[in-house]
């Protein structure tokens, strides 16, 4: 009867052990899959999220100025003509 027992225990053991070497793997994996990534985009010249958003701002900030430019242009050709 024991015998039995002993089985069940080194099995559950062995199956524990192998749970958390596969966890280990995993993990190493998706480390190893991140830093591929990382340089694989690197090597193409994408952009981060954040980069985008600095030019995006920027870009509106100035198409913003442009058109107070052209409005006050518009008001000085006014002025000129009459």
């Amino acid at each position: 009867m024991q015998t039995g027992n002993k089985f069940f225990d080194d099995m559950s053991r062995l199956m524990t052990n192998a749970m958390g070497v596969a966890q280990g793997a995993k993990g190493e994996f998706e480390t190893a899959m991140k830093g591929f990534m990382d340089r694989w985009m690197a090597d193409r010249d994408f952009v981060t999220r954040e980069e985008f958003e600095a030019v995006r701002a920027m870009a509106q900030k100035a198409r913003e100025e442009n058109i107070a430019l052209e409005e006050r242009i518009a008001a000085l050709e006014t002025r000129l003509k009459g």
